[in-house]
């Protein structure tokens, strides 16, 4: 997860302006190349998600429209991370958010549009943070210790968005119809990334000749973060001290002999 700072300029405010999809808009999403990894354990939500004695609302007259769109958002993300795409359905995350499956299809539409909905919510709470985080920032390394340090206090406060953001990189290879809907914004990824890198070429931090490079190793960071150690927040804080040691030239000591 990275983001910008003295160099980074309006292209990553555009990133993390995008308001929540409303109705059936099916837009692309980025490949997720962002917070945590996929657990692999897919718990039986079916059961946990249909509480009885809970009371579906469907859509009465007297419900906030943005508290009804919260809730099926957030009970889908959960859904989408656990038990990935294809065995989620709107009647599911109807049931693990109290409602109706009218009402998800009201808010949302299809699966689809639903999941398309639910990552750009996700990337823009995760895109949010680390502009806040590195805002005022001088310095690629620090803007870096930023970023990775709220990835950790996201990943423990909420560990579904990043199990969603890694799920999202299983589910797009597996569904020929979602990477369609989630090519869109890994241009915008992309760019977030490279102000990132682009402030780090105009404090002398990266050489020009080594930004392409640069670039690579940040999102190939951040992937590594997400998919190999957020499961685990000991060992996503031990990944995250060793990247700032080995940034310092710390970490490795010559040979001896």
């Amino acid at each position: 997860m990275v983001i910008v700072g003295g160099g980074c300029g309006n292209s990553a405010r555009h990133i993390l302006t995008g308001t929540p999809m409303r109705g059936r808009r099916r837009v692309g999403v980025t490949d997720g190349h962002l917070l945590t990894g996929h657990n692999g354990a897919m718990p039986d939500v079916t059961t946990e998600a249909i509480t009885p004695g809970v009371r579906r609302v469907g859509r009465p007259p007297a419900t906030d429209p943005a508290t009804t769109r919260r809730a099926i958002l957030d009970a889908a993300r959960l859904l989408f991370a656990r038990r990935g795409f294809a065995s989620t359905t709107n009647r599911l995350v109807a049931a693990q958010a109290g409602l109706t499956a009218g009402a998800v299809h009201h808010h949302f539409g299809s699966k689809l549009d639903l999941y398309v909905a639910v990552h750009d919510d996700v990337q823009d709470r995760v895109y949010r943070q680390f502009a806040e985080a590195v805002a005022g920032v001088r310095g690629l390394r620090n803007q870096l210790r930023a970023v990775f340090e709220t990835a950790h206090v996201m990943n423990r406060s909420d560990p579904t968005l990043a199990q969603f953001v890694g799920a999202v990189r299983i589910d797009a290879r597996r569904h020929p119809e979602m990477r369609e809907a989630l090519v869109g914004l890994v241009r915008q990824r992309d760019r977030f990334y490279a102000d990132l890198v682009d402030h780090g070429v105009d404090t002398g931090e990266v050489d020009p000749s080594d930004r392409a490079m640069v670039h690579t190793l940040v999102i190939t960071l951040m992937i590594g973060l997400t998919d190999a150690v957020s499961s685990d927040l000991t060992r996503h804080r031990q990944a995250i001290d060793a990247i700032g040691r080995l940034l310092d030239g710390g970490l490795l000591r010559p040979m001896s002999g």
